[in-house]
């Protein structure tokens, strides 16, 4: 059955493409900051949703869903010819054409979400490591934002509107109480002259509570960092199907939380300024299945997406 619906993809998306042309760090610092719930938060802006444009797609593109593929890469942790985490390309994941062993992590659902697994393997996407040294392995997607298959296609926040709003369900994650997942990132990039790659914010999913996980403006001479981050919870989701939607104006970041069954509408919320803090790193975004365990090769993590909307304008 599976062949056969691989079949008529590839006859559909050969036919629509005729039709066409004829017509993102591995460290994660834990620092134990006080969790603040949004409700205790004081003067919180909010955007309307409606003030959120639709991404024009290329119509080039072959989509699933809203999910413009040329835009990503996926980061698996199986060992490649580098020790180091596997890439798979859009057109791998367009054409299913993922390995046994590669779609153990990454595959197609009969109901066109993708299953995200991941659990320590040692592999990671700066290299290979040992139990207990605070690297974690992800089944992850890396955005390149203008579809240039480089990790230098990232955005700054100076200036523009740079939207990610993803849709996802935490089916399971093993380990103690304090495990996490973080479900999508927007990600700091080392350019020159301007020296760290900081996980700027992180959406954590913890035992089904939603919590932004974002740096704050460090000392002079440091650097972005945890060690002045804070955390917010925006609610709990539990294992539901939900959306997470970050998004940078003008270089503040707002964050907003849909989850139809547990009556959660958060629209879009102020939460940080980074312009005027001066906050000058590239970016990029990222979501899906990375697993803050490293402490056996036995818990797992298992996340489905279901969509991706980005927007940059």
């Amino acid at each position: 059955m599976k062949k056969e619906l691989r079949f008529f993809k590839k006859i559909f998306i050969f036919s629509i493409s005729t039709l066409i042309f004829s017509c993102g760090s591995d460290t994660v610092d834990n620092t134990n900051n006080d969790i603040k719930d949004i409700k205790d938060i004081e003067n919180i802006d909010s955007v309307d949703d409606d003030e959120t444009s639709e991404m024009e797609d290329d119509q080039t593109d072959i989509t699933t869903n809203n999910i413009v593929w040329k835009n990503w890469y996926l980061s698996i942790p199986i060992k490649n010819a580098s020790n180091k985490a596997t890439s798979i390309t859009y057109q791998d994941i367009i054409d299913n054409n993922l390995s046994p062993t590669e779609a153990e992590y990454f595959s197609l659902n009969e109901d066109g979400s993708y299953k995200m697994f991941t659990k320590f393997t040692g592999f990671t996407t700066s290299g290979q490591y040992s139990i207990n040294e605070g690297k974690y392995c992800r089944t992850e997607l890396r955005e390149y934002w203008q579809g240039n298959q480089d990790t230098n296609d990232n955005w700054y926040m100076d200036s523009g509107t740079h939207i990610l709003e993803s849709t996802l369900k935490v089916d399971f994650a093993g380990g103690n109480n304090d495990t996490k997942v973080y479900v999508a990132q927007i990600h700091g990039k080392e350019t020159d002259n301007v020296t760290g790659n900081p996980a700027t914010v992180k959406i954590m999913w913890l035992n089904g509570e939603i919590i932004v996980d974002y740096y704050t403006k460090p000392k002079d001479g440091e650097e972005w960092s945890s060690n002045y981050d804070n955390k917010i919870s925006f609610g709990n989701v539990e294992n539901e199907k939900f959306t997470v939607k970050i998004k940078i104006e003008n270089g503040v970041f707002y964050f907003g939380l849909l989850c139809d069954t547990q009556n959660i509408d958060t629209k879009y919320t102020k939460v940080f300024d980074y312009k005027s803090n001066g906050y000058i790193h590239s970016n990029y975004f990222k979501t899906g299945n990375y697993f803050i365990w490293d402490k056996d090769s036995i818990e797992n993590a298992q996340v489905t997406l279901y969509d991706i909307i980005t927007n940059h304008f």
